[in-house]
Formats: C-alpha cells, structure tokens, sequence
C-alpha cells in the first residue's frame, strides 16, 4: 500500500518561538511610489503573456508591508501520564526545572510574522485576522504590532478592527504620504488569469510570486463564509494578509491560507476575494466593527446522500437543521427540515451559500425565500435581522461542550429494535428517565436513542455512533423504536433507498444525516 500524505489546510503566517529576528520587506532600487494605486501597464505580447512582471511589481511593492508581533506564551512544564513509565532523564531535568521556577509559571516571547498592505496614504492596512491574533490554542493577547514598510521604516499599529469570521482585520500606522493600493473586481476574474502575490514568506521580507487562477469560489472548510480564489501562485507561511493583484494591479484577493502536505508551498494557495473583502473592510476601517444580515437558522449543504434522501437534486439549496423560533426565520414560518432554494431572487447553490447571500442582504429588508417542504415549493417572506455577537449566537444555538458519556444497552427488545437493526445496521431504544440523566438529555428531547451500530453500516461511514439521539426519520418525528422502524419501512414503501435522519448529539444543534438502507435479504 503506498503511504498516504497528510494534507494540512494552515494558514499562511510564520509563528517562531524565542528571540526571533523580524526580517524586513528589501528597500526598491527606486524611490518608493507615493501613490500606488494607479494601474501599472503590463506589456503584453500577441501571445497574451507578460513579458515580465518588473513594471508591475516595482510600481506596487512599495505598498505591501511586513507585520509582526510579540506576544507572552506559557510555556508547559514536562509531565507524563500517571502510571506512564518515565524516561530517567526526563525526570532529572523535570525536577531540575521545577527547582529552578520556583512553581512559578515560565514565560517566553514569541514572535509572529505576516504580511499586510496600505489601502489609504494615511497609513489604513489590512492584513489577516490570524497574523495579528494570539497562536491557536493560546489565550494571550497580543502586546506589539510592528509594521515595517519596503524602505525599512518601522511604526507601532494599532487595531481598527478584526473580524473573525472572514479572517480579516484592518490595521492604523500614524503616517502620511504613504504609497497605497485598491481593491478591484474580483468578480470578473476568470480561471486561468494571470495573479501575483507579493508579500513575506517566512519572514525573508518582499517577494513576488505569478501564477494563475486556478478555480473560485472554493469551500475549504474554514468557516461559513469560505468563498476562495484558488491559485497557483507560490504563497508559503508568511504570505498571509498580503494581497493577490491582478495585472492591472488591483487587489483581487487576500493571501490567507496554503493546502499542503508538507507545510509549503504545492500550488494550491486561497485568497479572499475582493467582493467579499472590501465591503468587510470598509465597514472595519469607519466604524471598528461588522454589520452582517442574519436569519436565525442553522443550515446544512445538501449533499448527495441527504438530497437522496429528500428526492431532491444535489448541489441546489440548503437544508435547515435547526431553526430560532424568535429570529426572522421563525417568524416568517421557516420550518426545521425545509429547504431553502432562492434568497431574494438569488440561487442557493455550491458557489453561493445561504450564510454568504443573507449576511450581504441589507438589515430590515424583507424578502422572498423559497424553498421546499415535503416536496413542495413554498414561497415565504422575511425580514433580515442584524446578526448578534457570536457569543449570543452560541448561546442561542446551545453550543456547549459535547458530552462524551455513552448510555448501556438495557438490553430492551421493545418493538421494531430487529427492524431498524436489519434496515440501519443501528440499535435502537426509547430513551428512558435513566438514559435521559445519564447522557443529559434535555427534558424537551424527544427521539429514540442509538445504543449499537454496525461497523459495516453506513450509518458508522457517516459518522453516526452510540448514544447519538434520533429525532426524525424521512421528515417524521420518532419517540420509539417501533415509530423509527414503521417511518424507515415508508420510506423504503416510498421506493428511496437512503433515509434522511435528523440527529442530535450531546447539547449540540441537530444534523441531518442521509443514511443508506441495507438490501433486504432474498
């Protein structure tokens, strides 16, 4: 069997550990641009080629900036588990530490470093999120940001505003006269464009990259709001923020993140698009923060098996796993399980999510969603709201953490467990006042609960497993196993051969599942 690479979705920024050095962008031979954001002409050929990217690039370099900062992180002492049998060495050196802090938490400097450009010659900047954001998995702030231009200057930023969801932020510098660049249409870009990206890969200072479009609007499962350029413009660790021109030297895309199995570059390299960027960033750099549409409903692609199991075509709509009975979805009648097909008049589809249309419809509007419900098209209206802090989201949606507790097979052979058995390849039972206590189930809870599977099953391919909660099969509801296995055989009656389950785990939001049903034995 060949040996299968790991494949890591990173973001494109530099985290060194210590006194690092912060390497700075190289000085232009000639003076620095003092305004960049006129386009810059690139010869073309009749071939359709640039004969080079030299005019281009010297005309907007000087508007692309290195960021770094500097942050406090705890340093973790050396543990090992208990009964865990430890390396004698290790234990001199663990006890030789120990005696030397004191039992006082160890701190180190450490240093990021990014990239970023100058959007106004008052020194406004936009960089990634992530670049100016403590490390994953650490809760110090961040206490410096250094931005340092192409002739060498160094200036203390400070933060207009950030935006995690779209991973962006803008930065303020205190300086005037400064060269700049301008967001352009990325919409009118076309797979097999020309790009380049300029910015700090690695921390080694300004470096120019070309290459072309490779695919747009690409999903790599960062976020709700995923709607990548792809290229395959060399974009390494350090390159986040910077910016993706186009070879009239506007700003298509944000440099943001790699897909490699090596941890560089392998020509597959996403930006943020400008469409979705620059009305981000404006609204960063006036007033600090995001205004975003919201409808209140937690949403599903509607997958292959999920569409199979709905009788519906793949790839067109969203299906709703969760609805806010007080949002604006609530109110204007949107139901858990419905499919919601147009916003506004605008196709939910791969390349448009319902996150993205709605969070760029204006606030208060009221519009047409239509959508499918038990096989029919509906056409409601709502009114879209002001989405709230992620923490009110959060706590709306009840996202807190999951409970790893399994409930014990009682052994119940209450009816219809041998049919779901035969038909899922799960076991099935009614959840009892024990189960409900013992896996924390709220007391509005109503389903059947999963108490084995098959491994063989699709049920297990689909991430299904013990103690998993049931709470519709094929749009019903179901509260025994005989219900389960009475809605499973309609379905099957129906001629559908996957079944379309919503499930719940834990205190997390429902997901629909579509599960596959096993042939009936001859």
């Amino acid at each position: 069997m060949p040996k299968t690479m790991m494949r890591n979705l990173i973001p494109a920024a530099v985290l060194a550990t210590g006194l690092a050095a912060i390497a700075v962008a190289q000085a232009p031979a000639q003076p620095v641009a003092q305004n960049a954001q006129a386009p810059a002409v690139a010869i073309m050929p009749p071939g359709g080629a640039p004969r080079s990217f030299a005019d281009l690039t010297a005309r907007l370099a000087p508007a692309v900036v290195n960021v770094s900062t500097t942050q406090k992180v705890e340093i973790g002492r050396m543990r090992r588990s208990p009964g865990q049998p430890g390396n004698p060495f290790e234990e001199f050196f663990r006890r030789f530490q120990e005696q030397q802090e004191g039992g006082e938490p160890v701190t180190r400097e450490a240093t990021s470093l990014g990239s970023g450009f100058i959007i106004a010659a008052d020194g406004y900047i936009v960089t990634n999120n992530h670049v100016i954001s403590a490390g994953e998995g650490r809760n110090q702030p961040v206490e410096s940001i250094t931005v340092t231009l192409s002739d060498r200057r160094e200036f203390k930023a400070r933060v207009v505003g950030r935006d995690p969801l779209t991973d962006l932020a803008v930065l303020k510098i205190e300086a005037t006269g400064l060269p700049f660049v301008q967001f352009g249409n990325s919409q009118a870009v076309r797979v097999g464009d020309w790009s380049i990206a300029i910015g700090n890969p690695f921390g080694l200072g300004g470096t120019v990259t070309a290459g072309i479009i490779s695919a747009l609007h690409r999903d790599i499962g960062s976020g709700q709001y995923d709607r990548y350029i792809q290229t395959d413009a060399s974009i390494n660790q350090g390159n986040s923020g910077g910016p993706l021109f186009d070879l009239n030297g506007n700003v298509i895309g944000i440099n943001t993140a790699i897909f490699s199995p090596t941890g560089g570059n392998v020509g597959l390299g996403f930006a943020i698009p400008a469409e979705l960027a620059k009305p981000v960033v404006d609204q960063l750099k006036a007033t600090g923060a995001v205004k975003r549409g919201y409808l209140g409903v937690a949403i599903q692609r509607l997958t292959a098996d999920i569409a199979a199991g709905l009788g519906l075509p793949k790839d067109k709509g969203e299906i709703v796993a969760n609805v806010e009975p007080s949002g604006p979805a609530g109110r204007a009648g949107i139901r858990q399980g419905d499919v919601i097909l147009k916003v506004a008049g605008r196709e939910v589809d791969y390349d448009n999510s319902l996150s993205y249309i709605v969070a760029t419809t204006p606030i208060n509007s009221t519009v047409p969603i239509e959508l499918v419900r038990d096989g029919k098209r509906l056409t409601v209206n709502a009114t879209i709201a002001q989405r709230p802090s992620e923490a009110v989201v959060a706590q709306r949606a009840g996202l807190p953490a999951e409970d790893d507790d399994q409930p014990e097979d009682d052994g119940s052979k209450a009816p219809g467990i041998e049919a779901a058995k035969a038909s899922l390849g799960i076991t099935l039972q009614p959840i009892t006042p024990q189960l409900r206590q013992q896996l924390r189930i709220d007391e509005k809870v109503q389903g059947v609960v999963i108490a084995g599977i098959s491994p063989s099953s699709d049920a297990v391919a689909k991430g299904l497993q013990r103690g998993d909660i049931i709470l519709k099969i094929g749009q019903k509801p179901v509260t025994s196993p005989a219900e389960a296995a009475a809605a499973v055989d309609a379905e099957r009656k129906a001629g559908k051969d996957t079944v379309l389950m919503l499930v719940q785990r834990g205190s997390t939001p429902p997901t629909y599942r579509g599960i596959k049903l096993i042939p009936p034995k001859g």
